[in-house]
């Protein structure tokens, strides 16, 4: 299955209500690409290439997923409750992982969410089965 990249049946307009710099922020997320996490099914792999580490997510169900991929927050899979991506800020587009902006996920053994370096690539990798079976002792 090919990582189908998040398109919106009509772009988005400039809001009158918002500032430069965020209408700037949401125009540039969609020229960049990325991928809304509802749009996808449970089970779905996506490898997410940042500046400083590459991660392996494995959606679950809602908002939950299994990632690792940073040898501190998670060198082993370990379930946590991705929030969607921010471009460095506080102003968070939910659910969603865009190329150029920072992953945010809360990690339950962090009172604050994580936040990545910048994305630079998102990929479903080819060939890859993942089975719950093999994550049977991630707490729940």
């Amino acid at each position: 299955m090919r990582l189908r990249v998040a398109t919106c049946p009509h772009l988005f307009r400039s809001h009158p209500n918002l500032s430069d710099e965020v209408n700037r922020n949401i125009v540039q997320s969609e020229i960049e690409g990325g991928v809304f996490l509802n749009d996808l099914p449970p089970a779905t792999v996506l490898e997410i290439q940042t500046q400083h580490h590459c991660y392996q997510v494995v959606l679950l169900s809602d908002n939950h997923a299994l990632i690792s991929g940073h040898p501190q927050y998670c060198p082993k899979p370990i379930r946590v409750a991705i929030a969607g991506s921010t471009w460095g800020g506080s102003m968070l587009k939910r659910r969603f992982v865009g190329r150029g902006m920072h992953l945010e996920f809360c990690h339950p053994e962090y009172q604050t969410p994580i936040v990545t370096s910048p994305i630079q690539e998102i990929r479903e990798p080819q060939g890859v089965q993942t089975s719950f079976d093999c994550f049977s002792s991630i707490p729940k």
